[in-house]
């Protein structure tokens, strides 16, 4: 029996944060979380946290980015991947964020890989939202993202696109009511875009990257688009309003 159906879950309990990086934050979308009045509970398998064997304790989880593969053999991805089956039997708000949209993307049976032409996308680059992308929240859904990826997936058995890109077609996906995959970073701050420039130098000089001059550029063109959509998609997604059409036409 599913937990929550015997016991009353807070819509304020802490959502779970699923970090890869020994440093890494959560950045934009943890700050914005806890504007909303959730606390953080942050976890990081790969270096040996456990992750919960039910929902109760939780509002939603979030997993975020990562240098490794979808594809990779470590225990902890397999780990995470199959963990993912328990948000959406309990409907319970998830979010995958790149590595965690991939990971969705492989425990839906989708496979994940690499572009044909060895192209990556490392920087702002366009992409379309569908009909159901435009009306998912009370504003409006970006054009111009930011992205940090070599490894993309197809439109997933059963999900629903919300926006599509042209080298990597599904940028942003939703399963059923509470669950979402996006490709891109709407996480990330501009500390953060500072850090990774720096640090991860080699992937600007994949195929199809963009030299850092243009990510700090685009910041400034495209990050406060993406910061309102971000707000608005939270506080939808976590359960302060309605994720769907009815929101799009209450805003206007």
């Amino acid at each position: 029996m599913n937990c929550c159906s015997r016991f009353s879950c807070s819509p304020r309990k802490p959502m779970l944060i699923v970090l890869h990086g020994e440093h890494s934050t959560p950045g934009r979308i943890g700050r914005m979380l806890r504007d909303l009045g959730f606390g953080l509970d942050i976890r990081r398998p790969r270096f040996g946290d456990s992750l919960p064997q039910n929902m109760c304790g939780h509002s939603g989880a979030v997993y975020f980015g990562g240098p490794m593969s979808a594809n990779d053999e470590d225990d902890w991805i397999r780990r995470e991947i199959d963990w993912i089956g328990l948000p959406l039997k309990e409907k319970k708000p998830f979010l995958g964020i790149c590595l965690g949209a991939q990971m969705l993307a492989r425990h839906l049976g989708q496979p994940v890989g690499r572009h044909p032409e060895g192209k990556v996308e490392v920087g702002y680059y366009p992409i379309r939202p569908t009909e159901a992308g435009r009306g998912l929240c009370a504003a409006p859904f970006p054009t111009c993202v930011y992205q940090w990826h070599r490894e993309g997936f197809d439109l997933p058995g059963g999900a629903t696109l919300l926006a599509e890109g042209e080298d990597f077609e599904a940028q942003a996906i939703r399963v059923g009511e509470k669950a979402f995959g996006l490709q891109f970073h709407p996480d990330v701050t501009y500390d953060m875009m500072c850090q990774w420039t720096v640090t991860a130098l080699e992937r600007m000089n994949q195929p199809g990257a963009q030299e850092g001059r243009r990510h700090l550029d685009g910041w400034f063109q495209h990050d406060g688009v993406v910061a309102r959509w971000t707000e608005a998609f939270l506080r939808c997604w976590s359960g302060g309003g309605a994720c769907g059409r009815a929101a799009s036409v209450a805003a206007e």
